[in-house]
């Protein structure tokens, strides 16, 4: 009779083993998620905050600087048209141009593709408004921040830059400029109100993230270099 007695308890013991370990796995997976998301908004914060005081709003304060960079931000109509956002960019740097704060212009975006150069138009752009073809230097494998940044110093020999970009990119590209030994400072090109801003945030958050990785960690393999350009 005692053996039936065993396999009752055996049977009433599983659910509760079940509902025990149920619960220890999804505190550890809450915990994770809670960790997971943490570490890189305390990260987003600590880096933004970091190089608040390098961003200006006001061209008339910008510190004159010979040199300033512009980040790609994609083409429109057919490509051999900036963006809006790439406008405004093109734009604030034709600005500080014209009111001689910056001397020379790099125009740094992605050329992989034979029917895609994101340079030419943004220099083409510079162009119409009335910049020299002397002082605009295209970038031809600035195809993405990190690029840029490692770029603008080993190739063109930059030291010192006025970054240029929208608010909710700056704080990397400062960020990562800064780390890879380029003194930069920011100038925010916000004039407009632009579409699917909040893509753009989650983006430039997870970006962010990614960019601490390549600058502490593990950084990228393929940067494109080569001869070093003088202008």
């Amino acid at each position: 009779m005692t053996t039936p007695k065993i396999l009752v308890r055996k049977i009433k013991n599983t659910p509760l083993l079940f509902k025990v370990s149920f619960k220890k796995i999804l505190v550890i997976i809450i915990t994770v998620f809670f960790i997971f998301l943490t570490i890189p908004f305390t990260l987003n914060r600590i880096i933004s905050y970091s190089y608040s005081d390098a961003i200006y709003l006001d061209l008339e304060k910008v510190p004159e600087t010979r040199v300033a960079i512009v980040f790609g931000a994609g083409l429109q109509n057919y490509s051999t048209e900036p963006s809006v956002i790439l406008q405004d960019r093109i734009m604030t740097a034709v600005d500080l141009y014209r009111k001689g704060i910056v001397k020379k212009i790099i125009m740094s975006g992605d050329n992989r593709f034979i029917d895609y150069n994101e340079p030419q138009v943004m220099v083409d752009f510079a162009k119409k408004q009335g910049i020299s073809e002397f002082d605009l230097q295209a970038d031809f494998a600035g195809r993405r921040t990190y690029d840029t940044c490692l770029r603008a110093k080993e190739i063109f020999g930059v030291n010192k830059a006025v970054l240029i970009t929208q608010s909710f990119h700056l704080p990397r590209a400062l960020y990562t400029c800064n780390s890879l030994g380029l003194e930069a400072i920011g100038v925010n090109a916000d004039r407009n109100v632009y579409q699917y801003l909040s893509e753009f945030e989650f983006r430039e958050f997870w970006a962010t993230v990614l960019a601490f990785w390549e600058i502490n960690i593990q950084a990228p393999d393929d940067v494109v270099l080569g001869e070093k350009i003088v202008f």
